[in-house]
Parts: C-alpha cells; sequence; structure tokens
C-alpha cells in the first residue's frame, strides 16, 4: 500500500480553468493542505482523504461511502466536505481542523471488512493529521473495523471504548438551532404550533421527528426510501408524508424547512418555491453554489447555516479522543442556540446574510490560531 499524490484527475474534456486542480490550488473554495488518492487494488478500495486545515488541531471529520458518478466528482466531494469540516470545527469551538474522507462505491454493494480495513491502514499513514469517523454510508460498526488498524477513528461503539452513534447529538443541535431560528424569526424559542418539513429521515432525521413532537411541532416528512419513511409513521402516525421533496418545499403554511438528507438542497429551482421562512437542517452543503444565501436573503428566509447547526455530532467524536463523558457533550451542543443566534446577530450588523457571517467568524478564529 502507498500513498498516491495529486496530479491532475480532471477529466480530458476540462479546459485550463476548470477541474479539480483549479478548485484546489486556484478558487477560493480550495486553500486545502493535503489531498490524498488511496487504491488498494486487493479490497477493491477507492478512497480520497482532504485535509483543509490543521490551523486548530488535526483536521476532523467523518468518511462518507457513496457510489460518486466519477472520481472527479468524489474528489470535488471530499474538498468541499473537508472545507466545511475546518469552519464547522472552528464555530463549534473545538480544537480541531477540518478533513473529510470519501470511499467511492455502493456499501450495499462492495463495502468488506478487508476494505475498511484497508482505508483504515491509509488513515494511520497520516499519523495523526486526520481523523475519522462516521458519515453517510459508514456506521459504527465500520469505525470499529477502521479502528484494528490505526487510533484516529473515533465514532466507535462503546464495547470498543467509544460514545456510538453521533446522530443522537446532531439531531439535538439541529434542533437547537432551530429554537434559536424561532427565536430570531418569532421571538419564541419553541417550535410549538409549527409546522416543520424534513427532507430525509434517516440517521438524523428521524431523530429530529422526535424532538419536534415533544416540542409541540406539526411534523410532515419525506425521504427517498419508503421504509424510512414507513419506519417514522409507524412510531408516530401523527406525522404526514409527502411524495417528495419538490412536493415538501411547496407545502403550504410551512414555517421551517430542515433538510436532512444530501447536500444542494437549496438550489435555484428549490429557493424561489419554497414556503417556508426558516431553513434549518441536517445535510451538509446545502446551498448549491455561492449566492443561494443571498437569494434565500432576499425572499425573506431566515437560513441558519448548516455547518453550525449539524455540529453536535463532531462535537460528540471529538470528545471521544479524551474519554467520552455524554451530559459533558450534551452541554456543549446545547451552546449551538447560543452560537446560532450569535451569527443572526453579526449578520444583521454587518449586512449579510447569516451564512457569510458564518464564514467570517469561522474565518477570524482560524486566523487567530494561525498568528498564535
Amino acid at each position: 500500500m502507498g500513498v498516491t499524490t495529486v496530479t491532475d484527475v480532471r477529466p480530458a474534456h476540462a479546459g485550463t480553468d476548470g477541474g479539480v486542480l483549479h478548485t484546489l490550488f486556484r478558487s477560493e473554495q480550495g486553500g486545502h493542505e493535503q489531498v490524498v488518492l488511496c487504491q488498494d487494488r486487493a479490497s477493491g478500495l477507492k478512497a480520497v482523504i482532504a485535509i483543509h486545515s490543521t490551523a486548530l488541531g488535526p483536521a476532523l471529520g467523518g468518511t462518507r461511502f457513496h457510489a460518486y458518478a466519477s472520481e472527479e466528482e468524489a474528489v470535488l466531494d471530499a474538498l468541499n466536505l473537508s472545507r466545511g469540516m475546518s469552519y464547522k470545527n472552528a464555530l463549534a469551538g473545538l480544537d480541531h481542523g477540518g478533513g473529510k474522507a470519501v470511499i467511492i462505491g455502493d456499501p450495499d454493494l462492495i463495502k468488506t471488512e478487508e476494505l475498511l480495513l484497508a482505508y483504515g491502514r491509509f488513515v494511520a499513514s497520516l499519523g495523526g493529521r486526520y481523523v475519522t469517523a462516521c458519515d453517510v454510508g459508514t456506521y459504527v460498526a465500520d469505525m470499529d473495523v477502521v479502528a484494528r488498524t490505526n487510533k484516529w477513528t473515533t465514532g466507535r461503539s462503546p464495547a470498543n471504548g467509544g460514545a456510538g452513534d453521533s446522530s443522537v447529538l446532531t439531531a439535538y443541535g439541529v434542533f437547537q438551532g432551530m429554537r434559536a431560528s424561532a427565536q430570531y424569526a418569532w421571538g419564541d424559542p419553541t417550535l410549538r404550533g409549527r409546522k416543520v418539513g424534513i427532507a430525509g429521515v434517516g440517521k438524523v432525521g428521524h431523530l429530529l421527528v422526535e424532538h419536534l413532537l415533544q416540542d409541540g411541532a406539526e411534523v410532515v416528512i419525506t425521504d427517498v426510501r419508503a421504509e424510512s419513511v414507513d419506519r417514522v409513521r409507524a412510531k408516530y402516525p401523527q406525522v404526514t408524508a409527502v411524495a417528495d421533496t419538490e412536493a415538501l418545499v411547496r407545502t403550504e403554511g410551512l414555517d421551517v424547512y430542515a433538510p436532512c438528507a444530501l447536500g444542494g438542497a437549496l438550489s435555484d429551482e428549490s429557493v424561489p418555491v419554497l414556503t417556508a421562512k426558516v431553513v434549518c437542517g441536517a445535510a451538509n452543503n446545502q446551498l448549491a453554489h455561492p449566492g443561494v444565501e443571498k437569494d434565500l436573503s432576499d425572499r425573506g428566509i431566515l437560513y441558519a447555516p448548516d455547518y453550525v447547526v449539524n455540529s453536535g455530532g463532531v462535537i460528540q467524536v471529538a470528545d471521544e479522543l479524551h474519554g467520552f463523558d455524554f451530559d459533558r457533550c450534551k452541554t456543549k451542543a446545547a451552546k449551538i442556540f447560543d452560537t446560532t443566534l450569535a451569527i443572526f446577530a453579526r449578520a444583521k450588523a454587518d449586512g449579510i446574510p447569516p451564512a457569510a457571517a458564518a464564514d467570517r467568524l469561522a474565518e477570524q478564529r482560524m486566523a487567530e490560531a494561525r498568528r498564535a
């Protein structure tokens, strides 16, 4: 096994101003410290590990296992996700930079113990610069396997010295962000009597449903997996379901829209028809492209930046490195309420969208760390 250095992963048709190298070295979205391409032919592993920043400490971020349409798409996703982790960890108050890994392929078809062990060896090769955890397509049991070949793996099971499923505190943190959004938008930190639409009721979304119902909200859901919808409705028959995300964003009387699946949910197509006055969800990279945050602001829609409100999970896995304490983590995750309100206040004071205000606050903390 060896580490492959990125040389050029642009498709043949890409121009000189396009492709991954442009993103990495020349665009405002770049600035990454290191990108590693990983391949283990014996197990079928193809993976990308992207380290955006170690200014605040070792890069921390999960491992996504997904059937990408192309290798370039996988690398770009790793670049975007790792950058987001730098900002998320900074605003969560963690002493960690941002990193992310993606494993290319359908986890239902190619995930094996041998593949996960090979991936763990690549994480080990970075000597602690990158700490991994669960993400879409990977689970606690997977991290237990990955941890057998390196000591920089979090999100493990309690039986193996870990904290277990980080979805619990991710959902709790999103709920705190939603409460802060309600405080800012309507003057009361509760969702009681509000209609909340959740797109994606998987690992995090179905837990968010429970928080909202306990708070007195009316909940509408959708998911590409029918079994996920059925599971929620079997447990909570008062929850209603709609056919798809397009129907959800157009739901009459919707107060809050919570994207909790994959990224790009806020786009040129969805924002103009969105009925909700608040967007606050667990999905990463919700803004399909730069400028969407202004479109939301122009429509009077309050956007709670995704990487702020969904940081409960990373707070949990970071704590695992020091001996996990759930109550300590929950107390930290509760502060997402205050951080979200601070971002809204900064946005108002500076006359900018909340997403830009969050970026400024995160960049300020990272810059101060570099100067220290």
